[in-house]
């Protein structure tokens, strides 16, 4: 389980196949020398499992199914990733809950500057905008948001100089892959309204 809240900016070292899946090595300085073998950490908001370690960098082995339906299958050497440790029984929740689990791969459609500030609206299947609200939460590569407006196809957030400087968000352009993850308690009501639907229509 995680946050949302970044902690550091780590560099892909080196992308080494095993069988159909994919070893990744990244820098990450200290934060490297801070985990232990099977700790869970968020690449771009993706679950993995630490590997290997040393006092500078981590190794994640990542299978098919995560390559697949993530941005991790793109990355190449010298790709910035974001970085979370899971969370801690007793931690401060200063985003909102995130599973880790990546829902669906969208894009970014545009960059609008305000001043320091940056609207970003992303592109994603409507499956994934149904169970989105305007000032709900969505994780954008990891990264915990407040959803400015939604449409069908679409969501915008708005990005304060902090987040721009201190994740992927910052240098993201638009056609760019982003791993999403929509809130837990969005799909549990949406899934139960669905249920709910299909419920009325056998009894009629």
């Amino acid at each position: 389980m995680f946050t949302g809240l970044v902690e550091k900016l780590g560099t892909v070292r080196e992308l080494v196949p095993e069988g159909s899946g994919t070893r990744l090595l990244i820098d990450a300085g200290e934060l490297a020398a801070e985990t232990v073998l099977g700790e869970s950490v968020a690449i771009n908001g993706a679950c993995l499992t630490v590997v290997s370690r040393d006092a500078t960098s981590f190794a994640f082995q990542a299978g098919p199914e995560t390559l697949a339906r993530t941005n991790l299958g793109q990355l190449m050497p010298g790709d910035r990733v974001n970085l979370e440790r899971s969370m801690q029984v007793g931690d401060r929740l200063g985003g909102h809950i995130v599973q880790g689990h990546v829902d669906a791969v969208g894009a970014v459609d545009s960059r609008q500057p305000d001043g320091e500030w940056l609207t970003m609206w992303f592109r994603c299947p409507s499956s994934l905008t149904a169970e989105m609200v305007s000032k709900g939460s969505i994780a954008v590569d990891g990264v915990s948001l407040t959803l400015v407006d939604v449409t069908a196809e679409r969501f915008s957030v708005a990005l304060i100089p902090h987040t721009l400087s201190m994740t992927t968000l910052g240098f993201k352009q638009p056609g760019e892959a982003v791993n999403l993850e929509t809130d837990v308690l969005g799909k549990y009501v949406v899934k139960y309204l669905r249920n709910l639907s299909l419920a009325g229509n056998t009894s009629s």
